[in-house]
């Protein structure tokens, strides 16, 4: 080859990879610039943009990631595979995300109530404790729900809390050693559930004594069986670690029902948490119409500085 054509061909060549590189570099740009920033931690969760972003997790993820949103939550993530496990974990981190709660496994809301003093609904709860572990490492997560299953209606209500309370210590024993924090939610969904108020949750916490045992404030399910959010919220802020989002009545993004999100999240703001909100509800709408609507309610209802 002549030196002229050579010079002339790396030259073209060159000049295709810088492109290469410019075009992928616009792409990076595009969708930094196009990622809302937000004042706080929202955490969406699979299946909430799946109409946007397709079926994939990972691409669920890296859609949340460039809307802005800096965290995600997985309820259902221990009975994932542990390989979509790892590559979920390695995508939030790579993106990143701070992972959010997922529920330990201990049979659901309502079986093996910890209220019962069971020794067989303590070794179950445990179990789901220790398996807990080993997923909370694979995708770098800090909390996991946990419910304590329902009344025990035989039992005085002391004796019920009495039991959970020490079911509750036995668990942080195996959390504590790693770092990790199970987050009580009480619940609005039935009243045969042993957990249902901020205050009740907060003795509770009190009760077990311990970095590893906090309080999850969801915000939906409070507005249903207590009200006064804020009011509540600041009685047992000490002891809250972690926040969902839920309008009421409905259980979808804000802006659907009757909760002022804009001021509660202003409030939370001022209060310097810097935890994880998971937006654990529904879309108002179906369609990519709705699952837009979802990030255009939080860009309003962040919009409070």
């Amino acid at each position: 080859m002549k030196r002229r054509n050579f010079i002339q061909k790396t030259a073209l060549t060159g000049g295709a990879i810088s492109l290469g590189s410019n075009f992928a570099y616009s792409n990076l740009s595009a969708n930094a610039l196009k990622a809302h920033k937000f004042n706080l931690n929202y955490a969406p969760h699979l299946g909430m943009f799946k109409e946007l972003a397709g079926d994939d997790p990972i691409d669920q993820i890296n859609f949340m990631a460039d809307q802005g949103f800096t965290a995600f939550e997985d309820n259902g993530m221990m009975k994932r595979d542990v390989a979509l496990q790892t590559k979920m974990g390695e995508t939030l981190a790579k993106r990143g995300m701070t992972m959010g709660v997922f529920v330990v496994d201990k049979g659901g809301n309502m079986k093996n109530t910890l209220a019962a003093g069971k020794q067989e609904y303590i070794d179950i709860f445990l179990d789901g404790c220790k398996r807990a572990v080993e997923t909370a490492k694979r995708v770098n997560a800090k909390w996991m729900t946990v419910v304590p299953g329902g009344f025990e209606r035989k039992l005085p209500i002391g004796v019920q809390d009495g039991n959970v309370i020490e079911a509750l210590k036995r668990g942080t024993e195996i959390l504590e050693p790693h770092g990790l924090t199970m987050v009580l939610e009480p619940l609005s969904d039935s009243p045969d559930l042993y957990l249902q108020n901020s205050d009740q949750t907060y003795m509770i916490c009190k009760g077990v004594d311990s970095p590893s045992c906090k309080i999850l404030f969801d915000i939906y399910h409070m507005q249903k069986t207590e009200g006064h959010l804020i009011h509540n919220m600041d009685l047992t802020w000490d002891e809250i670690a972690y926040i969902q989002i839920g309008d009421n009545p409905g259980r979808k993004e804000p802006t659907t029902g009757e909760i002022n999100y804009k001021n509660v999240f202003k409030w939370i703001h001022e209060k310097g948490f810097n935890g994880v909100l998971g937006m654990e509800h529904g879309n108002s709408k179906d369609g990519k119409a709705g699952e837009q609507a979802v990030i255009d309610a939080y860009i309003q209802e962040d919009s409070f500085l």
